[in-house]
């Protein structure tokens, strides 16, 4: 079982690191992009902004829920039964 686990992670771990080449990006946000590096426009640094703006919300949003979530359900007022005299360790 685990010699199929280990060769199901290194075939993830092939596809995973041999990636195509692709142009996802439309039209109109490639030509601005181009325009704007060629003419000095600001553009291309406000598409650059924009997008890392859109990477970056979901990060700080699972960052805001994980917060709350510790701090709604993590254990408060836990009294623990332990002996009051003190404990030899010899």
């Amino acid at each position: 079982m685990k010699k199929k686990a280990f060769y199901i992670l290194i075939i993830f771990a092939l596809i995973f690191t041999v990636v195509p080449r692709v142009n996802a990006q439309c039209a109109m946000c490639t030509i601005n992009a181009e325009q704007g590096v060629k003419n000095g426009n600001t553009q291309a640094a406000g598409l650059n902004t924009g997008v890392l703006y859109l990477l970056a919300i979901p990060y700080l949003l699972f960052t805001a829920v994980g917060i709350l979530w510790y701090k709604k359900y993590r254990k408060k007022n836990v009294h623990l039964n332990m002996k009051s005299r003190p404990i030899n360790m010899n």
